[in-house]
């Protein structure tokens, strides 16, 4: 397993990491045993980084993943995520206090290596959350704080908030990014690589496409049918995947390691968020993880599965032209 640092802090994370949202959640795995499995696994293989949020699983990925790491705690980098949507009078300050302190709880530790702000709160002014998760440092319960689905600029002003008054800049951003939805190339992944922030995708498979295990008359899983259901219904992404399958075929890899290593291909790209029902599916994760991409690797790879920025190609998560540089 390889190991990269979160952007600009001391942190040495895998190249690929666990995402939880399959933990707790009704229709995917509620047994505890098994999620210990999982987790277990995946430190045995090297996988440090574990991603999780107050949220997934109904609150119990959280109750899940602090009993499986009760005894291994010091081998994980574990990250978690709050929100602060629908307050109902709460203010911004209380709210993030009592979900930390509820995280802490559920996890059965105490600190959090990275703690993250869901959503943006496009409403909300930066110094009413940034104060707040600065405190979360200063009293020792998070090691480093960053923001889940910001755009560049709003990164940026949270920055400049942050350094304004002297609190903890976000090390890090968590977005969607994969070989077919490629809209983080247009402004957050360029300020990443020129800030030293730890970019960190999420939905590195497009729910599933890009393992090629679904075809055209598959019905995808409901957590899956927004994004599976369209590519199946675009003639150009099933040719876009056929191409990309053979292309890795040629090399010795498989489509999943094909679409985790050309993620790790990006400079701004720390880990890459996987999520995984068995040991046997952490086993893929990680050895996909092992290929290291050319710089001519990763620009075939463009040329097959190109995007020209439309809004259109967004909505649709379908493959376009000419790519957009990464560099």
């Amino acid at each position: 397993m390889q190991y990269r640092k979160l952007g600009s802090s001391d942190l040495d994370v895998s190249v690929i990491g666990l995402g939880t949202n399959n933990f707790g959640n009704p229709q995917r795995i509620t047994d505890h045993a098994a999620s210990a499995a999982v987790i277990n696994k995946c430190l045995d293989v090297g996988i440090n980084f574990i991603d999780t949020a107050d949220m997934y699983g109904g609150g119990q990925s959280e109750v899940h993943i602090g009993a499986a790491l009760k005894a291994r705690r010091k081998e994980a980098i574990l990250a978690t995520k709050f929100n602060i949507t629908k307050l109902e009078g709460e203010s911004i300050r209380g709210r993030i206090h009592r979900k930390i302190d509820e995280s802490l709880s559920a996890l059965q530790t105490d600190y959090i290596d990275l703690y993250q702000i869901h959503f943006p709160g496009n409403d909300i002014p930066q110094e009413e959350i940034l104060g707040p998760m600065n405190d979360l440092v200063v009293a020792g319960k998070v090691r480093y704080i960053g923001e889940c689905n910001y755009a560049g600029w709003r990164h940026a002003h949270a920055d400049a908030v942050s350094e304004s008054s002297g609190w903890a800049r976000m090390v890090s951003s968590q977005n969607y990014y994969n070989v077919f939805r490629r809209q983080v190339e247009l402004e957050l992944l360029p300020f990443c690589t020129a800030q030293n922030v730890g970019f960190l995708p999420y939905f590195p498979l497009a729910g599933g496409w890009l393992t090629g295990k679904y075809k055209a008359n598959d019905t995808p899983s409901e957590s899956a049918r927004r994004m599976v259901g369209q590519l199946q219904g675009d003639d150009a992404a099933r040719e876009t995947l056929k191409k990309l399958d053979a292309y890795a075929t040629g090399k010795g890899h498989t489509i999943l390691e094909l679409a985790f290593s050309w993620l790790l291909a990006h400079p701004a790209v720390s880990s890459v968020i996987a999520g995984a029902m068995t040991p046997g599916q952490v086993e893929a994760n990680a050895k996909a993880g092992d290929w290291v991409m050319t710089d001519e690797e990763r620009d075939e790879i463009d040329a097959i599965a190109s995007w020209g920025g439309s809004l259109e190609e967004i909505e649709g998560y379908g493959p376009g032209s000419p790519p957009v540089s990464r560099r």
